[in-house]
C-alpha cells in the first residue's frame, strides 16, 4: 500500500466523523423543530422571504401583553415540540419581564400543529383557554410547556388526561368548562388553527419555534439576546 493509500485510509473516516460533529452542532445551535411531514427528508436550505408583522394576521389569536402595545411579535409553535417548550421556559420569561411587563411587546400565539393528533388537541384547548378565561391563557400555556412529555409518547386517551389534568391544575380555570367549549367549538377552532398553519407556509416557515419581529424571521429557540437585538432594532 503506498503512502496516498493510507493517507486516503485514515483521512476519510475522520472527515465523516468532523461533518458529522458540525452538522449535530448546527442541529443543537439552531434550536428548532424541522416542520415536516411524518417519512419526508429536507430538501436544502429554506427560501429567503421578505416578512413584515404587518402582514400577519392576529385578530383572534391567544396573545399576552397590552393589546395596543406598540410592538407586536407573532409566534408560530407546536406543543408537543421540545424546542418550543426551551423557548418557553428560558428566553420568554426574560422577554415577559423586560418588554411585555413593561407595555412594550405583545407576544401573539399562533398554532402549527404538526406533530400528530396531540398537537391539534392541545392546539384545541388552548383556543377554548382563551376563549373563556384569556387572562389565565398564559399561566396556562407555561404549565402545559412546562410538563409536556416527550412528543408522541402519550396515546389519545393518555393525551388528553394529560391536557385536563393540567388544565385544572392552573388556578381560575374550570377544566369542565374548558372541555365542554372544545366539544361545542371543535369545527371553528380547528378552522382557526389550520388557517395559521397556511399562513405559516406563505410566510416560508418551516419549523418551530418560529417568530416574526418588526421585518425579521427568527427561526429557532435562541437566546434571549438574540430577541433583545430584534426587539430593539424595532423600537428604534
Amino acid at each position: 500500500m503506498n503512502t496516498n493509500d493510507m493517507s486516503n485510509k485514515f483521512f476519510l473516516p475522520a472527515a465523516v466523523i468532523v461533518a458529522g460533529l458540525f452538522i449535530a452542532g448546527a442541529v443543537i445551535w439552531s434550536g428548532s423543530h424541522p416542520a415536516q411531514a411524518p417519512g419526508t427528508t429536507g430538501t436544502g436550505a429554506a427560501p429567503v422571504i421578505a416578512v413584515n408583522i404587518k402582514d400577519v394576521k392576529t385578530d383572534g389569536d391567544p396573545f399576552i401583553g397590552q393589546a395596543n402595545a406598540p410592538i407586536t411579535i407573532a409566534e408560530w409553535s407546536d406543543y408537543q415540540c421540545p424546542y418550543c417548550k426551551q423557548f418557553e421556559v428560558t428566553t420568554l420569561p426574560q422577554i415577559i419581564q423586560n418588554y411585555v411587563s413593561a407595555g412594550k411587546v405583545k407576544i401573539v400565539f399562533k398554532d402549527f400543529p404538526f406533530l400528530g393528533p396531540d398537537s391539534m388537541v392541545d392546539a384545541e384547548y388552548a383556543r377554548a383557554v382563551w376563549a373563556l378565561y384569556p387572562e389565565q391563557f398564559g399561566a396556562w400555556r407555561t404549565a402545559l410547556f412546562s410538563q409536556e412529555p416527550q412528543e408522541n409518547s402519550l396515546n389519545a386517551a393518555d393525551n388528553l388526561a394529560f391536557v385536563l389534568k393540567t388544565t385544572g391544575s392552573v388556578n381560575g380555570i374550570d377544566v369542565n368548562k374548558v372541555k365542554a367549549d372544545v366539544t361545542a367549538h371543535q369545527a371553528a377552532y380547528d378552522t382557526a388553527i389550520n388557517a395559521d398553519k397556511s399562513e405559516a407556509a406563505n410566510f416560508g416557515i418551516q419549523a418551530t419555534p418560529s417568530f416574526v419581529v418588526g421585518t425579521q424571521m427568527i427561526a429557532g429557540a435562541y437566546p434571549y439576546a438574540t430577541f433583545q437585538t430584534a426587539i430593539d432594532a424595532v423600537s428604534k
